[in-house]
């Protein structure tokens, strides 16, 4: 159930006071039901649930599969459980993950473009006695020229109050899910995207650090669909392999969505050249609802996990080893030049001996 807000003309006191408040408006989730599910707010209460008719009885959603130009016709049932008859809105939405990974769907003056523009609810709105039910009969309409694939939504039930208090409108939405896959070539397809590896070494230059990989999954193809992930981290040569364990797999991404993710890979040797590899494996549902997984899709970056302090000790231990060698052939060329002294002042005293008239 989600809570929108818009201000009453109540003149300009009331105006200023709605602007305040809707900074710090509360916004709840829209009810998508897996089955029955309740909106209540005081004495206003009611359910929403798929109608058992030749698509199946206890359904926990709406799904169908209907190729471009075909329709369908289906319905929903309302129930008030409060003791004032409610007079609701019903229209449909297109859906959209949100970054909790939740389905959400489109507000009504939302530009739906699939599910939201061809599903139509008789009437646009419905009432409901206390104590009583409602079916709310709809149609699915797919255009001609729909292109094949997976398309998400709902068909929701509204209901906007006044908050005498907070001076707005809350506008409750209570809704079921939609899932229609148009008849044609089914494309499903993940990329990885945006992969890239950092390093965070210890204070020791021996010691086994942490990688962070992160990347984008991005669905490129026609399909919803979710993942199974794997992500590993090596050195040169695909030495010293390390694997990040068990993945969380994400949320399912419509087509066209794409989902940011951060993997830590933990005891990773500092290699200084590193290869981090991720690899994703489909998971395509079909209307049955078992599960198929398709060709993995890999992806491959790479970098540096630099041992910093084992660098500077081993430029010090060359430093010390060339300023060594140094000392030792500039000592050398220092006894050379004085033993070379000596034999030159030897020769010059052996030549005055033998020829004393000689200076």
């Amino acid at each position: 159930m989600q809570s929108s807000t818009t201000p009453r003309n109540t003149g300009v006191a009331a105006f200023l006071r709605t602007a305040a408040l809707a900074l710090i408006a509360v916004f709840a989730v829209v009810g998508l039901a897996a089955g029955p599910a309740l909106a209540a707010d005081g004495d206003v209460a009611w359910t929403v649930r798929t109608a058992s008719n030749s698509y199946g009885a206890d359904r926990s959603s709406f799904s169908y599969a209907v190729n471009p130009g075909g329709a369908v016709d289906d319905a929903m049932v309302v129930a008030n459980h409060g003791p004032v008859a409610l007079d609701l809105t019903v229209y449909a939405a297109d859906g959209f993950t949100t970054d909790t990974g939740q389905l959400d769907l489109l507000a009504k003056d939302g530009k739906s473009v699939g599910v939201g523009a061809w599903v139509k609810a008789g009437g646009g709105s419905v009432h409901v006695e206390p104590g009583k039910t409602a079916q709310v009969p709809f149609k699915v309409t797919v255009p001609g020229n729909a292109t094949p694939g997976d398309y998400v939504g709902g068909i929701l039930t509204s209901l906007t109050q006044p908050d005498q208090a907070a001076g707005i409108n809350v506008d409750r939405r209570l809704g079921i899910r939609i899932k229609l896959r148009v008849g044609g070539e089914l494309k499903p397809n993940l990329a990885i995207e945006d992969l890239h590896v950092d390093y965070d070494g210890t204070s020791n230059p021996f010691a086994k650090g942490d990688a962070t990989v992160t990347y984008t999954i991005h669905n490129t193809g026609n399909a919803v669909l979710s993942a199974q992930q794997a992500v590993s981290v090596s050195g040169p040569f695909g030495w010293l392999r390390v694997d990040a364990g068990e993945i969380k797999a994400p949320p399912e991404l419509l087509p066209g969505e794409s989902r940011k993710v951060s993997v830590p890979v933990h005891g990773v040797a500092p290699a200084l050249r590193l290869a981090a590899t991720a690899t994703l494996t489909p998971l395509l549902t079909d209307a049955s609802g078992s599960t198929t997984p398709l060709e993995p899709v890999k992806g491959t970056t790479h970098g540096w996990a630099t041992p910093w302090q084992l660098l500077v000790l081993v430029v010090v231990l060359i430093a010390v080893v060339v300023g060594a060698y140094l000392f030792a052939r500039r000592n050398r060329a220092r006894r050379k030049q004085r033993e070379d002294g000596r034999v030159r002042d030897a020769v010059a005293q052996a030549l005055r001996d033998k020829n004393p008239d000689v200076r």
